[in-house]
């Protein structure tokens, strides 16, 4: 059966998220109070969040100590470490399903079924996991409401993804405005008015929190 709405909560990390952290995106603090409300919300009524999470080693091709930030970046979110770790307000349940990078081990049916689920990924990508295909297409929402970091980096992968992923089919794609933050403000805004000429409805914590959108 149809699952009405999931939260897909990008990258939530303390190096995204903090000014403390390795990189960190600037005004990303300003919204995590709307961050911790729209996981509060999706837990109280019960839609699954699925949760991305960068988990980087320093070989990776994404790393780089002469980052271009546009294919390559500082070291961030490294396994193990604290900056990797979600921020409180959007930290995973104990119970969550966590999904290694390569898919390894993968139990369609057991993430399904889960009210939380982390996909762990070594680039922007979420879609660079090879369960998270399956997964959406299992869980066959109605919509999926989008927010996290970067707006101009992962956001932009996981949304395009995402419209890909629907095509023609019914999963509206809804971007939470206000619990989002971009590394450029400019390259955001231009990303927000391309997606809305493609149908992603833009919408705030409130509408969200109040059930009155997405309807």
């Amino acid at each position: 059966m149809a699952r009405s709405l999931v939260f897909v909560d990008v990258d939530t990390q303390f190096d995204f998220m903090m000014p403390g952290g390795r990189l960190h995106v600037p005004g990303a603090e300003r919204v995590v109070a709307n961050l911790g409300r729209l996981t509060s919300y999706a837990r109280a009524c019960g839609h699954p969040i699925v949760h991305t999470a960068d988990e980087h080693d320093l070989s990776d091709a994404e790393i780089s100590i002469q980052p271009d930030y546009v294919s390559t970046f500082p070291p961030h979110c490294l396994q193990g470490t604290d900056g990797a770790a979600r921020i409180p307000e959007t930290r995973e349940s104990a119970g969550a399903l966590v999904v290694s990078w390569d898919g390894a081990g993968f139990d369609l049916e057991r993430a399904a079924s889960a009210s939380e689920v982390v996909l762990t990924k070594k680039r922007f990508d979420v879609f660079s996991n090879p369960a998270a295909e399956q997964l959406f297409r299992r869980l066959d929402p109605q919509a999926f409401v989008v927010y996290g970091v970067a707006l101009d980096v992962c956001v932009k992968h996981a949304v395009e993804g995402l419209l890909a992923f629907a095509g023609d089919r019914v999963p509206a794609v809804y971007l939470v405005s206000d619990a989002v933050a971009a590394l450029d403000a400019a390259t955001g805004d231009r990303l927000l008015a391309s997606w809305s000429a493609r149908g992603v409805q833009s919408v705030t914590t409130a509408a969200v929190t109040a059930g009155t959108r997405p309807s």
